[in-house]
């Protein structure tokens, strides 16, 4: 397996060896070598950082390490800037503690981790609460986040610019980081520690967070739908009352996407760039929503790319504005494509050589 990455690269989030926006995709590099990582499983970017969790549960971080975010121990103190992907807690204790992982999120600063024992970490910075440790602890390594239904497993977590929603096995969503918007419900205030998000009439299955909002949703085979947080772009008052048949829920900064196990993919909210999905797009097969644009792989293997696109993240061409709007490009591939991802103006393709 080999993984490819394009957009923005200003901290070296790309992970492919230097700090220039590139606009075709271009293999990161591991340490000092570009080599294939095992099947990426899942890729988190935040504002200026990037995690890839593997297959086998290693996760490899690149990008601003300043606060710690992506790497910690003695060794990474003097990397404020990692432009290639490091392996995440190899020399120190909390990966020995904690395993594998399963899960991770990223807010703007921080990095949120699922382990394979269904604890969380978090690292990073945290200002409006996003690392959930409380009030004093704004900015730390790893530690790991207390929720409090310690019977229940954390099957799931997500992140927005600057909250953080968690899924427990039992349908219970919990929320903590910005909250004046409503995004982790009620009352409408900043959280530092987690809680529970009340007033959900349905068991959730999945939550993904906007900017300032969270998408809820139950099970395919019922389509429950609960939008909470910012009616920006109207994101709540545009969505539908439910979703069935829906394959995978995604959110940019300002939309939210849906594709049905038909290949078909619905949208609604912020389209000043493109974002919504442009007319005919053939069936899909699998989606990712950056901050303000869309990587989508096409039934027949192929990937595509519509937004906001001026760092390179949706190929070429872009107009003046930078944005592929009503349309979109196709990305170029050499391979057999398995997944993408997207991230904050970033692109990225897993491809079979």
């Amino acid at each position: 397996m080999a993984l490819f990455a394009f957009g923005s690269n200003g901290s070296g989030q790309l992970g492919i060896g230097h700090e220039e926006d590139v606009n075709v995709p271009t293999s990161i590099c591991i340490g000092n070598d570009t080599q294939e990582l095992d099947l990426p499983a899942h890729i988190a970017a935040g504002g200026n950082h990037t995690l890839v969790l593997c297959s086998n549960g290693d996760v490899y971080a690149s990008g601003n390490n300043a606060d710690g975010r992506c790497l910690v121990g003695a060794a990474s103190a003097t990397k404020h800037r990692l432009a290639r992907f490091e392996k995440l807690f190899a020399e120190t204790a909390p990966y020995e503690l904690f395993g594998s992982f399963k899960g991770c999120a990223a807010t703007w600063e921080a990095s949120i981790f699922l382990t394979n024992g269904f604890k969380l970490l978090t690292c990073g910075t945290g200002e409006k609460g996003e690392l959930g440790l409380g009030s004093t602890c704004q900015t730390t390594d790893p530690r790991p986040v207390e929720i409090k239904e310690p019977s229940e497993d954390i099957i799931q977590v997500d992140a927005g610019m600057r909250h953080v929603v968690a899924v427990l096995s039992n349908g219970d969503a919990y929320g903590w980081g910005a909250g004046r918007k409503g995004q982790i419900g009620e009352p409408n205030q900043d959280c530092f520690i987690p809680r529970k998000i009340t007033g959900i009439p349905f068991k959730v299955q999945r939550a993904v967070c906007g900017s300032e909002s969270t998408v809820l949703v139950g099970p395919p085979e019922t389509g429950e739908l609960l939008i909470i947080g910012s009616d920006k772009h109207s994101v709540r008052s545009n969505a539908p009352n439910k979703i069935p048949g829906w394959k995978q829920v995604v959110a940019s900064w300002g939309g939210v996407y849906v594709l049905s196990d038909a290949g078909e993919l619905v949208g609604w909210g912020r389209n000043d760039h493109g974002q919504l999905p442009p007319p005919d797009l053939p069936r899909l097969d699998m989606i990712a929503a950056g901050s303000e644009h869309m990587l989508v792989k096409t039934e027949d293997g192929k990937v595509l790319a519509w937004g906001w696109g001026e760092h390179g993240n949706c190929g070429v061409p872009v107009d003046d504005q930078g944005d592929v709007k009503g349309k979109w490009n196709e990305i170029p591939t050499n391979g057999n494509v398995i997944s993408v991802a997207a991230g904050c103006a970033t692109s990225w393709i897993c491809q079979r050589q």
